[in-house]
């Protein structure tokens, strides 16, 4: 029966990514964000579990994958693609409007091919995942940024936005180019080869785990002080202390 339980909780990861896409394409982000972290929540706990329980295998990891391609890869692909959709009608301070009006006609419906860039993140999570199952060498680290991460990453623009936006803030993040980029440097990390720290604690010994310990309390210190702000520092930091820990 034990083993059994690591598998449900990785279901209710996939039950709670499904749930995100639902509101991602209706356009609702806090609750595309409060499910997607919810997801997270219960695949770091089925791992977890698992190894606690001593009760890992094929089927597990292959189960693990296939949420974390819905939570982790095709919703934060659909949030970017609401946010290009977004940069269509808007205009910035100097009065340049960020119309793209390049599209196709699809059953009698104009769809702008720009906001489509954005599921390339999608893909790129796909291409990621599909690594790591095959992957002999990322029992400690991570080759390239796990696909949590990176849907974290790309969460955090809509809350900004909704928690700390100002204009000047919105007016960078609704700015085309910059989701160009935000888009382009995702994609690469998720299949970079960087070895990246795993939050995965043998023991709870400070020498064992010094990089853990420090990215984890700098990490609730940025939180504190910037909020949803903070997570691309988050991530910034977490590569950085990643590469010095090596």
């Amino acid at each position: 029966m034990k083993r059994h339980i690591p598998n449900f909780i990785t279901l209710l990861n996939l039950f709670s990514g499904s749930i995100a896409v639902l509101f991602a394409v209706n356009g609702n982000m806090k609750m595309t964000a409060l499910f997607v972290f919810l997801g997270i929540f219960f695949d770091f706990f089925d791992g977890l579990l698992a190894r606690k329980l001593k009760v890992e295998s094929e089927l597990g990891l292959q189960l693990d994958s296939l949420a974390d391609m819905v939570t982790s890869g095709l919703v934060p692909g659909i949030v970017m693609f609401k946010l290009f959709e977004m940069t269509l009608t808007q205009s910035n301070s100097w009065g340049i409007s960020n119309d793209f009006t390049l599209g196709m006609e699809w059953s009698g419906i104009n769809l702008p091919l720009l906001p489509f860039f954005g599921l390339l993140i999608t893909l790129a999570s796909a291409m990621r995942l599909a690594r790591f199952n095959i992957a002999v060498n990322q029992k400690d680290s991570f080759l390239g940024l796990p696909t949590p991460a990176n849907a974290l990453l790309i969460l955090s623009f809509p809350l900004i936005m909704e928690y700390h936006g100002n204009d000047m803030m919105n007016e960078i993040i609704l700015n085309k180019w910059f989701l160009i980029l935000v888009t382009i440097t995702s994609c690469f990390l998720l299949n970079a080869k960087l070895n990246l720290l795993a939050l995965k604690f043998k023991n709870w010994s400070f020498k064992d785990n010094a990089a853990r310990y420090m990215l984890i309390i700098l990490s609730a210190i940025l939180l504190i002080i910037f909020k949803f702000a903070a997570i691309p520092l988050i991530i910034l930091l977490y590569i950085g202390i990643s590469l010095l820990n090596k």
